[in-house]
């Protein structure tokens, strides 16, 4: 890359997009984005985590980055964060094109995370460089993590962060909020996230001898339904009603003629700021306890919410200034690293239009790709005024 040439910002993804980057990622496309970094003036720090986790639910080992640019004579100004992820979804089979090989067909830039989120990462990287280096203090926020069990990505960045005084004023993140059209949706919260297990054992038996045996399933069916009557709430402001959801039982019973010993469920809670991950868990360990059951439970993000203020209102002028129209805010959605960094700083989610995401043939409208730079560096000219 030429560092005196303005970056181009679907070059940089479709670069992006050519290394492959399952979650976790490491190497190849690090290896990618560090020089489009470097030339936009950025010190790049990269690092490995979770590489002796013994753990392979962990998602280790797993590789971050982060970029900062600093005013040059000095630490004056603002320092303003962007935020994304580099690791994707795998892209399963049956697309036109091979998935990692980039491809323009008509207006789309075809490709594995073309709007999640590596192009996200290309305008932002392409807006960076319009902005004068002087203007203010800039961190990326990079990591191989998202898309996966999360636990040596974001978390080890803010970790980083913390040891080396990096500390921003306010974070983008850019995962793709768009619905219908570029700028429609910003994400200021999201919900909660909270996986748990139930287990109930019993008493193996022929079914003709049922008072031989203690038939654990009889005793599950109890706990879910006890859990189906909850209404955690009925919604906020902000935010919809909170909801539990069976989303596997198991028995693994082959016979048609055996009570099986035991039997298990999984569930998955979505819930909103008048809870806590932990509280809930708690709540649903008590049913299955009382119905001779065991729960475990994995709380992956607590919700959160950066009320409209000073970050938001950027955000959706920037926008405007770009589309002319002004984003709606938003906490709908699953979970996202916002839901880490927000413990930081104000932060806001803001990108391209989510409709291909996690799909076959994910594409990127290229003009969205030009047009989100322009707001990208209509947002960090703003936030440096």
């Amino acid at each position: 890359m030429n560092p005196t040439a303005p970056a181009d910002p679907i070059d940089l993804a479709t670069r992006l997009i050519a290394a492959e980057s399952v979650t976790p990622a490491t190497g190849a496309v690090f290896d990618a984005i560090e020089p489009m970094l470097s030339a936009a003036g950025f010190a790049v720090t990269r690092f490995i985590d979770g590489g002796d986790d013994p753990d392979p639910e962990n998602g280790g080992p797993v590789e971050n980055l982060l970029a900062t640019r600093a005013p040059i004579g000095g630490d004056g100004g603002r320092h303003f964060g962007f935020a994304g992820h580099l690791d994707v979804v795998p892209p399963g089979e049956g697309w036109h094109s091979g998935a990692f090989a980039p491809e323009i067909r008509g207006d789309l830039l075809y490709g594995r995370g073309a709007v999640d989120m590596k192009g996200a990462i290309a305008c932002f990287i392409a807006a960076a460089q319009r902005v004068p280096a002087d203007a203010g203090m800039l961190s990326l926020i990079i990591t191989g993590d998202e898309e996966g069990a999360a636990i040596h990505g974001t978390r080890a960045l803010m970790r980083h962060m913390a040891a080396s005084g990096c500390a921003p004023e306010m974070i983008l993140v850019g995962e793709p909020t768009s619905v219908d059209r570029l700028g429609d949706t910003m994400k200021i919260g999201r919900r909660g996230s909270v996986n748990m297990w139930i287990r109930v054992d019993g008493t193996q038996g022929h079914v003709a001898y049922p008072h031989l045996a203690d038939n654990p399933i009889a005793k599950l069916v109890t706990i879910l339904n006890e859990i189906a009557a909850i209404e955690l709430d009925r919604g906020t402001d902000w935010f919809q009603p909170s909801n539990i959801e069976t989303t596997d039982i198991a028995v693994g019973n082959p016979a048609h003629n055996v009570i099986p010993k035991s039997a298990s469920a999984r569930l998955s809670c979505r819930f909103n700021d008048l809870h806590k991950g932990a509280e809930i868990a708690d709540r649903l360990r008590a049913i299955a306890e009382k119905h001779g059951g065991t729960l475990k439970a994995v709380v992956s993000g607590e919700a959160f919410l950066t009320p409209p203020g000073e970050l938001s209102s950027l955000v959706q002028d920037a926008v405007a200034s770009v589309t002319g129209i002004r984003p709606e805010a938003s906490t709908s959605g699953g979970t996202s690293d916002a839901r880490f960094l927000s413990a930081l700083c104000p932060v806001v989610e803001f990108g391209l239009i989510n409709a291909t995401m996690h799909k076959l043939d994910e594409a990127v409208a290229v003009a969205d790709l030009e047009a989100l730079t322009d707001i990208y560096e209509a947002m960090l000219t703003r936030a440096f005024a």
